[in-house]
């Protein structure tokens, strides 16, 4: 039973993780068909993709939530969709993920920032590339101009700051101190 109830016109961190830990792709094509089951299922009147983040053991997304059935309607047949398709591809059967996607209330705008920074940030922190804009699949390209995805609704981060570059320095100027701004808001 989750213990989160979800509510529309709210925002929510999104994650998941393959079981044990292990790569949820597998080839090129497998980060595309992802993105591309994603927004089969996450329309734009049912969620807002805020910003996300694949990695190759697990997934982030912030979402502004449009209708409340999150769980059953639209993450559960996402993951169940995917997970047939690698594991047709792969000769593979169980499960892909450690159980249900997990999720988080953000309920505070400093909360929304700084996750959206840790979102686009992971790659890096994960010793993947040097540069954040390096990594092509999360959607911080997208806040900077670097590629006119559709499927990001950047504005809501964006209009927070002067410029895609005033963002960008925001996301770039993270200190290991500001680790604990992320970890408090996410315990309140």
């Amino acid at each position: 039973m989750r213990k989160i109830t979800f509510r529309s016109e709210h925002y929510y961190h999104l994650y998941n993780r393959g079981i044990n830990h292990q790569c949820i792709f597998f080839s090129e094509e497998n980060w595309g068909f992802f993105i591309k089951r994603l927004r089969e299922y996450c329309t734009p009147d049912i969620i807002e993709m805020i910003a996300y983040c694949l990695m190759p053991t697990h997934y982030h997304f912030l979402v502004h939530l449009k209708h409340n059935e999150l769980s059953k309607n639209i993450m559960q047949p996402f993951t169940v969709s995917y997970t047939k398709a690698i594991n047709k591809q792969q000769g593979r059967t169980g499960p892909l993920f450690q159980g249900p996607f997990k999720a988080k209330l953000v309920d505070k705008n400093e909360y929304l920032l700084h996750l959206s920074r840790y979102i686009h940030l992971n790659p890096v922190h994960a010793g993947l590339v040097n540069r954040v804009e390096e990594w092509i699949f999360s959607s911080y390209r997208d806040h900077i101009n670097l590629r006119k995805g559709s499927f990001p609704k950047f504005d809501i981060i964006l209009g927070q700051f002067p410029s895609s570059q005033a963002y960008s320095n925001f996301v770039e100027s993270y200190t290991e101190s500001e680790k604990k701004i992320i970890e408090h808001l996410m315990l309140d």
